[in-house]
C-alpha cells in the first residue's frame, strides 16, 4: 500500500510473515476527522463485530513503535484487510480509495470475461516502469510458462504455495546455483518480484529449466511431490548447463546483483 494514498499521512507497518501489515489505528487517523483515532477504531471494532464481519478476525496486534519511541502491540491489517477497513469508514477523505477500489474490482471483471485485456494492461504497466518491449516480450513468455508449470503441478498431486516453493527453489537451485531467496537477497531486494529484476539472460533461462521441467513431467507422467521434485532438479539442470555454457564463451556470470530497472534506466541517462 503507498503512503501517498494517504495524503502525507504516516501509516505504520511491519513485515508480518513475508508481507506488510498495516496499523489500522493509522489507517482511521489518516481517513477521519477524529481526534482520536483509537477511539474511533474501538467503536468501528464494535460495530464491525457487530455486523458480522470477518474483518477484526483477521487483524493481528503485532508490535509497532509508538512517539514515545517505545514498541506497543498494535491492531494490523494486512493490505486486503486494510481495504476492507476502509471501505467501512464513512468518510469523505475514504472516497478517492473507494472510489479506486470499485474501478480496480470492475476491470478485473472485464479480465475475467476478456483476459486479453489483463495481458494489455501488464504490458502498459510494465511501460509505464520504464521497462523496454523486448523485455516486456520476454516477461510476459516467462509468465505464460509459469501458468503452464504451475498447471502442471495442480494436476500431479502438488498443493499451491509450500510445493510450490519447493519445487521452484529446486529449479532455481540446479539452473544458477542459488535459490529465489538468495537470488533476492544477491539483488537487495525485500518484497518485490525477482523476475522483474531480472536482466534478459536471467529471464530467458529462468524459461529454460520452467518449461524443460514441465515437458519432463509430462513425458514421465510424474505424481507426487518428490517425483515432481526429481523432474525440477533435471529440468533446471539442462538450464544450468546451458547458463554455464554461455558463462564460458561471454566470460562473465549470468547471474548478477544488478537490479534490471535501474541497469535500464541508467542507459538511457547515458543515451542522452
Amino acid at each position: 500500500m503507498n503512503i501517498a494514498m494517504f495524503q502525507g499521512k504516516n501509516i505504520r507497518k511491519v513485515l508480518y510473515k513475508g508481507e506488510w501489515w498495516f496499523s489500522v489505528v493509522d489507517i482511521c487517523g489518516a481517513l477521519t476527522d477524529s481526534p482520536d483515532a483509537g477511539a474511533y477504531w474501538r467503536k468501528l471494532k464494535q460495530r464491525l463485530i457487530e455486523e458480522g464481519s470477518q474483518v477484526v478476525t483477521f487483524c493481528h496486534g503485532l508490535k509497532l513503535e509508538a512517539v514515545d519511541g517505545k514498541k506497543y502491540e498494535t491492531d494490523c491489517v494486512d493490505t486486503e484487510g486494510a481495504f476492507r477497513i476502509i471501505q467501512s469508514i464513512p468518510s469523505s477523505k475514504a472516497e478517492p480509495m473507494k472510489r479506486w477500489l470499485a474501478k480496480v474490482g470492475y476491470e478485473r471483471v472485464q479480465e475475467i470475461e476478456n483476459p486479453e485485456l489483463a495481458t494489455k494492461r501488464m504490458r502498459a504497466l510494465y511501460t509505464l516502469k520504464g521497462y523496454d518491449e523486448e523485455w516486456i516480450a520476454l516477461r510476459m513468455r516467462g509468465i505464460v510458462v509459469r501458468e503452464e508449470l504451475t498447471d502442471e503441478w495442480k494436476n500431479r498431486g502438488a498443493e499451491e504455495q509450500r510445493d510450490f516453493e519447493i519445487l521452484t527453489a529446486e529449479i532455481s537451485k540446479a539452473t544458477f546455483g542459488i535459490t529465489p531467496t538468495e537470488y533476492k537477497k544477491l539483488k537487495g531486494l525485500e518484497r518485490e518480484n525477482l523476475r522483474d529484476h531480472m536482466d534478459d539472460f536471467e529471464l530467458i533461462f529462468s524459461q529454460l529449466g520452467e518449461r524443460a521441467s514441465a515437458e519432463i513431467h509430462r513425458v514421465r507422467d510424474s505424481q507426487g511431490v518428490a517425483n515432481l521434485k526429481v523432474d525440477a532438479q533435471d529440468g533446471g539442470t539442462i538450464a544450468g548447463d546451458a547458463r554455464k555454457n554461455l558463462e564460458k564463451k561471454i566470460e562473465r556470470s549470468v547471474v548478477t546483483k544488478e537490479n534490471y530497472l535501474k541497469s535500464a534506466q541508467s542507459q538511457k541517462r547515458l543515451k542522452k
